[in-house]
């Protein structure tokens, strides 16, 4: 989480210093969410995000250097410098792709998981998308088809209580986007997205659910951004005191004074952790700032499969 919130900072510092193409929308505040599901998954497991998903990226095991490249554009990213903040992918490590399309990644994920099961792979699909994603027709009809199919899949709907700045209160007609999982005789699963603990706990149990039983499930994690939609976004449908407030549940401090009231984390032990969080980050900027941009030669290459399967 600690890795995650650093480098959403100095993404945010390279696209205000003119360095990143195209926007970002950050995660800070979302740290739990992505690192208590990914932490219950195997590495083979599928993922798919929507475009805020720079924290799921990174939880999932991508190479924080290529990550940072990607939103430089630069040849070195995880896409080759072709997909930028809101479409990167990284088939090493089962990333099927963060994407700009609201509710995209809850389709994407059902077709993996239907794929798991139809080859018999002890795998699951874990789609992440937001409060607003869960309003989208692609929502119910992906919900549906995973249950008559009986499908390996996740469904975890980050609820950050603000699509853009339309406030999931005005939006959604049902007080928990959880309680959605009924309609499809599924699991609607409530979880605190500012603890990690209590996600991974409710992520451990619906991959036991996929692989054991392939049945999907749906967590409804309820978390906060603690910055705009995206980079520049004047945020005045809140105000800076409710921001404030809602920062008192800051998921890296929460975890961090649970493990020292435990006695497992020393002020020693926790500003070696930062300065070398700090180090990693940095050696991944200088790193995304000298790499190349994608030659004009390569245009077509990663275009095409080289092989079905």
């Amino acid at each position: 989480m600690v890795r995650i919130r650093e480098f959403e900072s100095r993404a945010e510092e390279q696209t205000l210093a003119g360095n990143v193409v195209g926007g970002i929308h950050l995660a800070i505040g979302h740290e739990a969410v992505a690192v208590g599901v990914m932490q219950a998954l195997r590495r083979e497991d599928y993922v798919t995000g929507p475009h805020r998903g720079h924290h799921l990226v990174l939880a999932k095991g991508s190479d924080m250097k290529n990550v940072m490249a990607e939103l430089l554009g630069k040849a070195t990213g995880i896409s080759g410098g072709r997909g930028g903040s809101m479409h990167m992918a990284d088939a090493e490590t089962g990333l099927l792709g963060v994407n700009g399309i609201v509710g995209a990644s809850i389709v994407i994920a059902t077709g993996a998981a239907f794929s798991a099961k139809y080859l018999g792979q002890d795998r699951v699909a874990v789609a992440f998308f937001g409060d607003g994603g869960s309003n989208k027709g692609q929502f119910h009809e992906s919900l549906n088809m995973a249950s008559i199919l009986d499908l390996p899949a996740i469904y975890v709907c980050e609820n950050n209580e603000f699509a853009v700045e339309t406030a999931v209160s005005y939006s959604t007609g049902v007080d928990n986007i959880a309680e959605r999982g009924s309609s499809y005789r599924m699991p609607g699963i409530i979880v605190d997205g500012l603890d990690v603990l209590d996600v991974y706990v409710a992520a451990k149990e619906a991959r036991q659910r996929a692989v054991q039983d392939s049945r999907p499930t749906l967590i409804e994690a309820k978390t906060y951004r603690f910055k705009g939609h995206s980079i520049g976004d004047k945020e005045d449908y809140r105000t800076k005191e409710e921001v404030q407030e809602r920062m008192k549940s800051d998921p890296i401090f929460k975890l961090k004074h649970r493990l020292e009231e435990a006695g497992w984390l020393s002020e020693q032990q926790w500003n070696e952790l930062k300065s070398e969080v700090d180090r990693e980050v940095e050696t991944a900027v200088q790193f995304a700032l000298n790499s190349p941009l994608p030659s004009a030669a390569t245009a077509l290459h990663h275009v095409y499969a080289k092989e079905m399967f």
